[in-house]
């Protein structure tokens, strides 16, 4: 992934946020809407825009389209700033291949561990049964 064609690439949207915020909040657009064209990025291999496809089924639209939202802050400059940074989180968290899981046998001295505990155990509860039965 190329991050700096990537974020040449993104569009941005000012809408008006929701919630509570007074008068104000009816005249100023502070809320940021990032959009991401997955299929025409250039900053992106096909491995990767596939990956997105798969990883983020449910966040993508049917043009392809990746949406992110951030109208945490009140500035817009700051808005846009954690949006960018979600949406590079984003990618960089579903991009990772995970490491595939080598299967691992207890070593020996585990094993003979066990096995002597087990040992110890039964003979326990040997000796507390009665002898005359």
């Amino acid at each position: 992934m190329n991050t700096a064609v990537v974020i040449n690439e993104l569009k941005f949207k000012a809408v008006r946020s929701s919630g509570a915020g007074g008068q104000h909040v009816n005249k100023v657009s502070s809320k940021i809407e990032l959009t991401f064209d997955i299929t025409t990025s250039l900053g992106l291999t096909e491995d990767e825009k596939l990956r997105l496809y798969q990883k983020l089924s449910s966040r993508i639209t049917n043009s392809g389209v990746l949406l992110v939202q951030c109208s945490d802050s009140r500035s817009q400059h700051k808005n846009k700033e954690l949006a960018i940074k979600r949406f590079l989180d984003v990618l960089k968290t579903n991009l990772c291949i995970p490491k595939k899981r080598k299967s691992a046998k207890p070593s020996k001295t585990a094993i003979q561990k066990r096995l002597d505990n087990k040992k110890k155990h039964a003979l326990k509860k040997m000796n507390r049964r009665n002898p005359f039965e």
